[in-house]
């Protein structure tokens, strides 16, 4: 069984980074973890994040306690694309400026022929005290395991 690594990252809430080790914030708590390729990205914009914002309150009812979304970029690019959001609170950010999380899960990918760099993979987890209980990760240039409607039916 896979589980969440202890990693410092920094994560995002109510409009403030903070570094913390991502296992101690999640360490006593059923979670969710969406992953992007990036942020102010057309899929990860107007479909990715913004079903998860749309259906955080159903997967709360469904025993989840915090959803995050993690994307290699930076706290401030990170802060910046969550600002443009305005019902983003029941969402908290993780800035895997490092790709640390990304490598240490084995979703790393090449879009450097996008000018974009290593990033992750899009991906959902849903973990329960740090243990990893369903991971779906999508193929190249799609969006359906991870959405949060599929995320919901397997809750």
């Amino acid at each position: 069984m896979k589980i969440i690594p202890s990693i410092k990252l920094a994560m995002i809430e109510n409009g403030k980074s903070f570094n913390k080790i991502l296992s101690e914030e999640t360490a006593n708590k059923k979670i969710i973890i969406f992953g992007v390729p990036g942020a102010f990205t057309p899929l990860c914009s107007e479909q990715h994040l913004p079903s998860f914002i749309k259906l955080s309150e159903q997967l709360r009812s469904k025993g989840i306690q915090d959803i995050y979304c993690l994307s290699v970029n930076d706290a401030f690019v990170m802060k910046a694309w969550f600002k443009s959001y305005p019902t983003i609170n029941s969402i908290k950010g993780i800035a895997d400026g490092n790709a640390d999380f990304s490598n240490a899960m084995k979703l790393t990918i090449d879009y450097s022929v996008n000018f974009m760099g290593k990033r992750c993979q899009r991906f959902a987890l849903i973990a329960e005290k740090n243990n990893i209980l369903e991971f779906f990760v999508e193929k190249k240039g799609q969006y359906y395991v991870s959405s949060a409607e599929n995320i919901l039916n397997r809750l």
